[in-house]
């Protein structure tokens, strides 16, 4: 299919809430494969629609370790239907945030819901690197993004540094 421009940060896109799909249908499976051969090429592990300026509620990810067969999954107008007490820190970094890595605490397990390619339900349970991928995922469909899991300062310092790089890229074209 096509490999599309992944939104950056200070995009305002990326703080919109997504829209719900109402139906699995050519345009949502080519979408899914634009998303996936964008996801690949950047290379990244997961992809939100509204990183690629659709503002509906799909992600895709591909935890396959490196050497081995992809492993896409698609999730369509996911949801999670229950986090574990239990936490885990990780560090996250960000296609729409590019080169920067943060540790961030989110719950080490989750149960999600969501259609896939073929319409059907599934509800899968998730831990380790799958839950945190999910996490982070569904919450760009909520305009969320990992940074604001962060402190206050940390997160102002992200903002002005893409805001700079935007003006700079303005005036220099």
């Amino acid at each position: 299919m096509a490999t599309r421009p992944i939104l950056v940060l200070p995009d305002p896109r990326l703080r919109a809430i997504a829209d719900p799909i109402e139906k699995v249908d050519d345009g949502i499976k080519a979408l899914a494969q634009d998303m996936l051969d964008t996801m690949y090429d950047a290379p990244g592990i997961g992809l939100a629609a509204p990183q690629i300026g659709e503002l509906k509620r799909i992600v895709v990810m591909d935890l396959a370790p490196e050497g081995e067969p992809p492993a896409p999954i698609v999730m369509i107008n996911p949801e999670i239907l229950k986090f574990s007490d239990e936490t885990v820190v990780t560090e996250e970094g960000c296609l729409s945030i590019p080169e920067l890595y943060y540790e961030v605490e989110r719950p080490a397990e989750i149960t999600v819901r969501y259609t896939d390619l073929d319409g059907k339900t599934v509800e899968r349970d998730a831990n380790e690197r799958l839950a945190i991928c999910i996490q982070h995922e569904l919450d760009h469909l909520d305009g969320v993004l990992y940074i604001d899991y962060l402190s206050r300062l940390k997160r102002d310092r992200v903002l002005k540094k893409f805001q700079k790089a935007e003006k700079l890229a303005k005036r220099a074209s």
